[in-house]
């Protein structure tokens, strides 16, 4: 199988990355290729930053490489926090203090309170073009934290099955995330790369 490294140093994302490429591809983090490195995310749309991110990756281990952006987008909120999701409280990675500031900014917003979590994927090679998609789950925010899996603001992210992502399956979430739509659609761009 063709190695692919995978531009994240988050160990949730790895987890996704690998039960939905994984009959794929070889997949391989950042840390197991030998890649130290804290990457500059200073573009202003999910697909500059994991652009940014994967080109890092493959000019370093010039191997091919695939990193995602994602966040979550609140229409009340005119689009935020965006692809300041991870840092929406001034600290990178606390997504306690991140869900409190969320909840705290939509206090007086009634429901529904509705938003998505978008993902956009690169998918960067040597020698080729690189390809880009993005991934979106529909949802609303809710008042106040259910479940007690996933990461981010998934406690609060009412999804199309009724259930936050908190909630359900790790199996269940990578079958409709946004993630798992963003990277179908890298797929479905290198099917049809392979048959022209």
């Amino acid at each position: 199988m063709e190695k692919l490294i995978v531009a994240s140093n988050n160990k949730n994302k790895l987890k996704e990355f690998e039960a939905i490429l994984g009959g794929r591809y070889e997949i391989v983090s950042m840390h197991k290729a030998g890649i130290d490195a804290d990457i500059e995310e200073n573009g202003t749309t999910f697909e500059e930053n994991a652009l940014i991110k994967a080109r890092y990756v493959m000019d370093v281990s010039g191997c091919a490489a695939i990193a995602d952006d994602s966040g979550l987008e609140v229409d009340a909120l005119q689009g935020a926090p965006g692809v300041y999701s991870a840092r929406y409280c001034g600290r990178h990675g606390d997504d306690e203090a991140n869900n409190d500031l969320l909840l705290e900014n939509l206090k007086d917003v009634p429901a529904p309170r509705t938003g998505r979590y978008v993902a956009a994927i690169a998918l960067v090679r040597p020698g080729k073009e690189p390809i880009v998609r993005r991934g979106v789950c529909e949802g609303e925010i809710l008042f106040e934290r259910q479940g007690t899996g996933g990461f981010g603001y998934d406690p609060l992210f009412l999804c199309e099955t009724g259930e936050t992502f908190a909630q359900i399956s790790m199996e269940k979430k990578n079958a409709i995330s946004h993630r798992k739509r963003g990277i179908a659609a890298v797929l479905a761009a290198l099917d049809a790369e392979a048959r022209a």
